[in-house]
């Protein structure tokens, strides 16, 4: 499998340079379930763009601590290029500010969290299970951080996921639209670190809540496994 990494992360604070970034994180996510697949890493956020869609099996995009509705040039290209990888039925899988865009993009709705940040470990219930995720049963958690949500789906999309913040926390179009609104790629080590890092705008709740949620871990690897056989089943109906 070659996918394009569609990397939308802004933030190159000190914090970012040292820890792993999502051109490493994403792959590092799938490894753990397929050492094989390969990616080709494009920084939208700096317009960097994929030339031609031609030799790639799918797409990822990454999360960011942009908004959707920021109005920068290369979100506008980014939404552009969504349309143009779902109307030729790539598959394509978005997390957090990925999911938002591909939400948005297809004529969805994305606005602020009714409760501000979410962060943290969360819990997430399968609402309407894809037949790739059968094998995560009813629940599954994931790391999250966010200030924005899918308020509303886009036509012909399905909501498979909900959580006690998020009541759009993941949706499906066809076997070809994979989300989460939440971080999959994310590790123990830099959740925690990042909930240090931006405690000062969490407020103290938000941040003593996230720090008891990471005394469990995410489903990282089956959360992985998923995402695989998103891939996988994309390609065979192809």
């Amino acid at each position: 499998m070659h996918l394009a990494l569609l990397v939308t992360n802004t933030d190159e604070s000190d914090f970012a340079q040292a820890h792993p970034k999502d051109a490493e994180k994403f792959p590092a996510m799938m490894a753990r379930v397929r050492s094989g697949w390969t990616f080709e890493v494009f920084m939208v956020k700096d317009g960097d763009f994929p030339a031609t869609l031609d030799g790639f099996d799918g797409a990822m995009i990454t999360g960011s601590p942009a908004s959707v509705h920021d109005g920068s040039n290369w979100i506008a290209r980014l939404l552009d290029l969504i349309r143009q990888v779902t109307a030729r039925r790539l598959p394509l899988f978005g997390a957090c500010f990925g999911h938002q865009a591909i939400a948005l993009a297809l004529g969805g709705a994305v606005g602020p969290n009714p409760g501000g940040y979410v962060h943290g470990l969360t819990g997430n219930r399968i609402t309407d299970p894809m037949p790739w995720m059968k094998s995560l049963g009813a629940t599954v958690n994931l790391y999250a951080s966010h200030l924005e949500q899918v308020t509303a789906l886009p036509p012909g999309a399905r909501a498979i996921a909900s959580s006690r913040d998020c009541p759009i926390a993941g949706m499906a179009i066809g076997a070809h639209v994979y989300t989460t609104q939440h971080h999959p790629e994310m590790t123990p080590d830099f959740i925690a670190a990042l909930t240090e890092e931006i405690a000062p705008h969490l407020g103290p709740q938000v941040t003593a809540r996230a720090r008891a949620s990471l005394q469990q871990r995410a489903d990282m690897k089956a959360y992985a496994e998923t995402i695989a056989r998103f891939f996988e089943t994309a390609q065979a109906r192809a």
